[in-house]
């Protein structure tokens, strides 16, 4: 839970700046790497079942 808290401060942190500094070309990146780490932790966590159907 702590984890998800510290997240979404830093996601808060980095939406800020990108405001403050109209650096708009930050939050495509920040999204693009948010959804990789994402297909990673899913891919990490599925891997087992699928070398089962195998």
């Amino acid at each position: 839970m702590r984890f998800i808290r510290h997240l979404f401060k830093l996601l808060r942190e980095f939406g800020l700046f990108a405001w403050h500094n109209k650096a708009w070309w930050i939050i495509p990146i920040i999204l693009m790497l948010l959804l990789m780490s994402g297909l990673i932790f899913v891919g990490q966590s599925a891997a087992p079942f699928i070398y089962t159907l195998f």
